[in-house]
């Protein structure tokens, strides 16, 4: 998948398909979940407000509103994972992450789990996003390794993506936009011991050509390697 192609995001998550074959790998993986440390980093500020970009279908949204006890607000590209939010409760609407309409400092904390990279302009990405943060609020960001989950990759002949925005060089994009910046590392395996969760992975890549399945044995263990970014907005 071209990770920052408007087009082929807009393709990539028309529906829940593609995103939920490569959630179904983490089913069986041990080590500090990155999800529950991004949720922990939104708690630690005690907002009242959040917004979260690219949501897709709204869990941790709802999780935020449920658990923080804080108005939360969700955009993302693709209507149908706003309406699956909806489904969920979530106050959740088509927009883009690059063009908020929002007034500035609207938010006390703004959350884009595992979407920066899929931005054009990562540089207009924040600058919108620290925009609509109320000053000294707080972006939390997550986002993967370079080297995560490479052993599945290898096996779909994508062992090397291009991704703007990553663990290694989040922290420079963020300083250009933030007075701090702090790395949260969420380090661990994942073990796949299903041929389907295999094929469907290699199925929800949107490729430039067709993919050939390379040679792979069951259990196939997997390094999981994500990072979340805790950012201080300027005052």
């Amino acid at each position: 998948m071209r990770v920052n192609d408007p087009e082929a995001v807009a393709r990539q998550y028309a529906t829940e398909g593609n995103l939920e074959a490569r959630r179904s790998l983490y089913a069986n993986a041990d080590g500090p979940d990155p999800r529950e440390l991004t949720l922990e980093a939104v708690s630690e500020c005690e907002p009242r407000r959040v917004l979260e970009v690219g949501g897709g279908p709204g869990e941790l949204a709802a999780r935020i509103a449920t658990e923080v006890g804080c108005a939360v607000v969700m955009v993302d590209l693709s209507p149908r994972m706003v309406e699956l939010a909806r489904a969920r409760g979530v106050d959740a609407h088509v927009g883009d992450a690059a063009q908020l309409p929002f007034a500035d400092g609207s938010f006390d904390c703004v959350v884009a789990a595992w979407v920066l990279f899929h931005l054009p302009d990562i540089d207009k990405g924040l600058d919108e996003l620290s925009r609509v943060l109320a000053p000294g609020g707080r972006l939390v960001a997550t986002t993967n390794a370079e080297r995560h989950m490479e052993e599945l990759r290898a096996v779909a002949g994508k062992a090397s993506w291009e991704r703007t925005f990553t663990r290694e060089n989040g922290s420079g994009f963020l300083e250009a936009h933030f007075a701090a910046v702090e790395r949260r590392d969420a380090d661990g395996w994942v073990t796949i011991e299903d041929d389907e969760l295999v094929s469907g992975f290699v199925d929800s890549l949107d490729a430039d050509g067709p993919l050939t399945i390379g040679p792979y044995e069951l259990p196939l263990r997997c390094r999981r390697s994500s990072s979340v970014f805790v950012a201080t907005a300027r005052s």
